[in-house]
């Protein structure tokens, strides 16, 4: 019989008091992808929904601010 290994639930971030700020690029990078910038879906970054829409906005501010780029 097969063994099922449950995956620990992600806790969100900035639920446990880490916020994300556009001026903080570091912090903005986890949350894009490397390859293509492209903004992490959830299930990948496991912010929750409230966040993850706060997340797309700095992303997104970043971008404009040019503090990271909109493709790599």
């Amino acid at each position: 019989m097969a063994e099922f290994r449950r995956k620990k639930k992600k806790v969100c971030q900035m639920c446990a008091g880490k916020p994300v700020d556009y001026k903080n690029v570091e912090v903005i990078k986890k949350y894009v992808s490397a390859d293509r910038g492209k903004i992490l879906p959830r299930r990948i970054t496991g912010t929750c929904a409230r966040h993850q829409r706060h997340v797309a906005n700095e992303v997104k501010k970043a971008r404009f601010m040019a503090l990271i780029p909109f493709v790599k």
